[in-house]
């Protein structure tokens, strides 16, 4: 559970932006997107394998 401590005089909007950013922060939402589809191990290790060769590449050519 999320809690968000409002100071006095705080706007509710200010409030409500702290709210999402922590919301955002936990990964809840990226959570269920995963689960409402099964993907395979092997699937999965591909993808990190891809994205792993993808920012190498990047940081190969920073330098």
């Amino acid at each position: 559970m999320l809690i968000i401590p409002v100071k006095e005089g705080e706007s509710i909007d200010r409030a409500l932006k702290k709210f999402k950013k922590k919301f955002e922060k936990t990964g809840v939402m990226k959570q269920l997107r995963a689960r409402q589809s099964y993907t395979k191990r092997s699937v999965r290790r591909r993808e990190e394998i891809k994205k792993a060769v993808f920012v190498n590449t990047l940081r190969s050519e920073e330098q």
